[in-house]
């Protein structure tokens, strides 16, 4: 290092796994896209899950597994907190729900100096209403869990900021050709985002469009029960099940709609996708959802938990590919303003340098 430079800040990111998320997503743009200049980073995984491994090793950034446990698993926690109280980092970010727990608990007993904290979804259970002390700042990416976080949980504003997701818009585009009438989902298959409704507004659709599809792309607790519905008459043969992956741009490709159905929402990551590669969003207007997907522009946003309203949507843009394609090239333009990687960096960057300066502040020096 040359005389004068400063050292770069080390930076671990804890984070439950490496299965395929949104959150994992934003954890491995910090991994490439970080100023290696002022950052360090490195990923810790607290669990097994590995379906992003190899894309997060491909960032070059050091990949520390604190354990093989299954998430859940308390052994995992007591990895942790050993690694915690022989290793501290300087500046530790906690991602999901068992490391904004026990990272926090253990980062403050064993002396990490700064710590940032992510809050990405409506209810996260990971107890805010007493963490939030610990934090020196707290990332959410929407405007509507800022509000949660301050209003319902009582975090200071001061301590609060809002970094939007970030998509690449090089890597997800339009396709060139025309889609055919087929809706896409790229959701995992759990209760908060509530698949089963979109089954179900999709089944008043697809009667009076004989060569409609609709494709899941996910995994899940709730697949089981989801295919059963599928295989009954009005919808056999109508559904695919295309579970995770770690590409899902030919899916995007294929599709004339995009479209969620959450009960709970935050801001979603494949919503960005789904508009940077030109897709129009059909979406209850929950969460975050309403500051992605501007309705009548971008998408069109039903009342939640509606499934009337969410079928009449989808019926609309499959029924007009004009307008879907219009309203799907306006959000890719939503998009590249607002939403870029650079500038998501950027921002989460000013975030860390506030807390160390915090934590400077609260050390006196």
């Amino acid at each position: 290092m040359s005389a004068g430079k400063t050292r770069p800040t080390r930076l671990a990111i804890l984070l439950q796994d490496l299965a395929f998320g949104g959150t994992q997503r934003y954890a491995l743009h910090l991994l490439r896209g970080l100023d290696r200049d002022r950052f360090a980073p490195e990923l810790w995984l607290l669990n097994s899950g590995d379906d992003l491994l190899e894309e997060a090793r491909a960032t070059g950034a050091p990949v520390r597994q604190v354990s093989r446990r299954a998430p859940g698993d308390p052994r995992a926690v007591l990895r942790l907190a050993a690694l915690l109280r022989r290793d501290p980092p300087p500046l530790l970010y906690t991602l999901t729900v068992a490391p904004n727990i026990w990272g926090r608990l253990f980062g403050r007993l064993f002396g990490v100096p700064a710590l940032v904290s992510g809050f990405r979804a409506l209810e996260p259970r990971q107890w805010e209403r007493l963490l939030w002390r610990l934090s020196d700042r707290i990332i959410c990416n929407a405007e509507a869990l800022r509000e949660r976080a301050v209003g319902r949980h009582g975090a200071p504003p001061g301590r609060v900021a809002v970094v939007p997701n970030a998509v690449d818009c090089d890597r997800f585009s339009p396709a060139d050709a025309e889609p055919g009438p087929e809706v896409v989902s790229v959701a995992r298959l759990v209760p908060d985002k509530n698949p089963l409704a979109l089954l179900e507004a999709f089944a008043r659709v697809a009667p009076e469009r004989p060569g409609a599809r609709l494709v899941l792309a996910g995994d899940g607790p709730l697949r089981p029960s989801l295919e059963a519905r599928a295989s009954e008459p009005d919808l056999a043969g109508r559904v695919e099940f295309a579970g995770g992956r770690p590409d899902v741009r030919p899916l995007l490709a294929r599709a004339r709609v995009f479209a969620l159905s959450s009960a709970r929402e935050g801001s979603p990551n494949a919503v960005l996708e789904a508009m940077a590669a030109g897709l129009p969003v059909a979406a209850p207007a929950v969460g975050g959802l309403t500051e992605l997907v501007r309705h009548g522009e971008t998408g069109l946003l039903a009342p939640p938990g509606d499934v009337p309203a969410l079928a009449e949507a989808l019926a609309r843009l499959l029924d007009r590919p004009e307008e879907a394609r219009a309203l799907g090239l306006a959000g890719r333009e939503r998009v590249l303003r607002e939403h870029s990687l650079e500038a998501m960096l950027r921002a989460t960057e000013r975030v860390l340098q506030e807390a160390l300066a915090a934590a400077r502040e609260r050390r006196g020096g």
